[in-house]
Parts: structure tokens; sequence; C-alpha cells
């Protein structure tokens, strides 16, 4: 066995593993734990597409994630549309606005880009806050959109309600799952390529006539459309959003942490970031939440300090290293000085 055919097996074990593990993990409490660290991975992979290869640092995600929350939320509750269907709905509006931001804010540079996309997010909160109605949309201002939760037989996969937490579980991990092998496909693909040029070296790109500025706005679509798709899945697992939950820079924030934390750019940084930081962001606000609110974004500076400093690649390449190592050695008949065994690892990464 090859290190790359090692490295597919145990990949397709770890999936075959988070599928199998509602049978073992009965909790509700846990499986909630699991399908929250699914959602944040799920939208970090989705924000890593232009935060990560794009080599810009939004810091305004979340007001995709309102957009999509509060567009299939308005659209079931006053018309009685399906949450799948605007959960599309939303996911186009946020794409549309997401080429808005992006057209001028994406010829910025360093910190004003990141300043731009945060005062976009508090603007369309203070917005969100002062109005009933947008439109059609029934937005009812600071108080928020309460979703009546069916019985048991009104529910079902068309209302995007179910009486247990297995079936949001299994949807939030096919669409982990979904977006990550996209992520796979964009990183290896020419937009990928050109996305990677535009980030590292934007003028040595543009001179081989590279369009950068054109990539990082398909990125900044692609990525608008993808986070906007967690905000209806949110919106339907808590069955209650208004603006400070959705539409806040804290999650904007916590995603940009999770993703320099793991390792922005990388198809398995996003993931593995929001396995380290969520069970810590969980576990603060179960002990901070009332004396010391916020405390989970104070110590993800702590952590961000602590990894840019030793390893300000993020995680996910020192840890990646290490598990080439290892499957260097298992492959190799357990002997690491076996001729061709770097070459091999390297083929396998």
């Amino acid at each position: 066995m090859t290190p790359k055919q090692f490295k597919q097996t145990l990949l397709a074990v770890l999936i075959a593993t988070a599928f199998l593990l509602p049978l073992v993990v009965q909790s509700p409490t846990y499986l909630h734990l699991l399908i929250m660290l699914y959602l944040f991975a799920y939208m970090t992979t989705s924000w890593n597409l232009v935060g990560g290869f794009a080599g810009v640092l939004p810091l305004g995600h979340s007001v995709f994630v309102g957009i999509g929350a509060y567009v299939s939320t308005a659209l079931w509750l006053q018309w009685g549309v399906s949450p799948w269907i605007g959960m599309l709905a939303g996911g186009l509006v946020a794409a549309f606005v997401g080429y808005l931001i992006g057209k001028p804010t994406l010829k910025m540079r360093g910190a004003y880009f990141a300043l731009s996309t945060m005062a976009f997010v508090e603007g369309v909160r203070v917005i969100v806050e002062n109005l009933d109605y947008l439109g059609p949309l029934k937005l009812n201002g600071p108080r928020g959109l309460n979703i009546p939760p069916l019985s048991p037989g009104e529910g079902g996969f068309w209302a995007f309600q179910f009486s247990t937490k297995e079936p949001y579980y299994y949807i939030i991990l096919v669409m982990l799952i979904a977006v990550a092998l996209l992520t796979w496909y964009i990183s290896r693909s020419k937009l990928g390529y050109c996305l990677q040029a535009g980030g590292e070296e934007p003028e040595a790109a543009q001179a081989l006539g590279v369009n950068v500025a054109r990539s990082k706005v398909v990125a900044m679509v692609m990525s608008s459309f993808l986070t906007a798709l967690a905000g209806t899945f949110l919106a339907q697992l808590t069955l209650f959003i208004y603006p400070k939950s959705v539409l806040t820079l804290d999650l904007s924030f916590e995603l940009a942490f999770i993703a320099l934390v793991g390792g922005r750019g990388s198809i398995a940084g996003p993931i593995l970031g929001a396995f380290l930081l969520r069970p810590v962001s969980e576990l603060s606000r179960i002990y901070f939440s009332d004396s010391l609110p916020g405390m989970h974004l104070i110590i993800y500076g702590v952590i961000l300090i602590v990894v840019m400093l030793y390893q300000p690649r993020g995680l996910a390449e020192p840890l990646g290293r290490l598990f080439n190592k290892v499957a260097a050695k298992f492959t190799s008949g357990g002997s690491s000085e076996t001729p061709g065994v770097t070459e091999n690892a390297k083929e396998g990464a």
C-alpha cells in the first residue's frame, strides 16, 4: 500500500465512522455539540474559499449567514415556502450581495479590506434591528423571527424540522463533506491556481495574464452562497433568529480565528481548526457566559497569538508533515530508512 492509498483508506474510515457515530452517541446534548462542530467547520471551509485561497481577510461573513437565515425563515413564515427552497433563495441573494461587496472592496489590501467588510456587517445589523419589514420580507426588528415548532406529523424533511437530532447531524455532515470536496476540486482547478497566484504575488500574476480581480470576485460569490446555506441550517436548528445571533462581528471573527489557527488556504485547516477551537467556545460559554460573556474570543486570541508565533501557517502544516511521516512508516513495513519512502510520501501529499 502506498502512502496515498493509506491516506485514502484512512479518510474513508473517518467518514464511515462519522456516519456511524449517532448509533453510539445517543445523547441529544453530545449530538448537538457535534452538529455545531460540523456547522462551524462547514462555514469556515466556505470562508476559506476567499479568506484562504484568495489571500485576503474577510471579517464580515456573518452577513451571509444572516441573509440565508432571514430569507429562508421569512419565506417559510409568510408564504409557506419550504426552507430547502428558501435555502437556495437565500444563497442566491447572498451571492448577489457578495458580488456587490467584493467588486469594489477586493481591490483593497490588508486591513482596508478587513475593515470594509466589518463596516458592512455592522451597517446591515443596524438596518435589520431598526426595520420591521424590508420590502415584502418581515424582519421583526430586534425581536427577531421565531419559527413555530411543528408537531411530529406536520414536520419532516420538507419543513426542515425534526423531532430528533440525528437528521440535523446527517444533513450538516453531508454539507460539510460536499463543501470539502468542492474546495478540493477548486484548489486543483484553474480558478484555484489563479486565486493562489493572485493571493501570494498579485503583481506577478497580473503580469502573467491572470485576472486576479475577477478570480477573487468569483471566489467571493461562491463563498457567500455556500455560507448562506449554513444560515438556513442554523435557523432551522435553533428555530429562532435575531440580529445579534446571526449578524454579529463575533461570528465573523470566530470563523477567521478558526481558519487562521487550523491553516487558511488548506483543505483540512478549517476542519481541524473547528475541531480544536469549538470545544473551547462551548466550554467557555458553559462556565463563563454569565460572569464573562465573550470569554471564548479572548481565549481564541491567546491561542491565535501562540500559533502565529510558532506556526504562522496554521496547525495543518506541522500535523500534515507528522501524518506523512507516520503514513510513510506504516506503508514501508515499519522502516523509515527504506529508499524511496520520502519520494512516495511526497507523492501521497
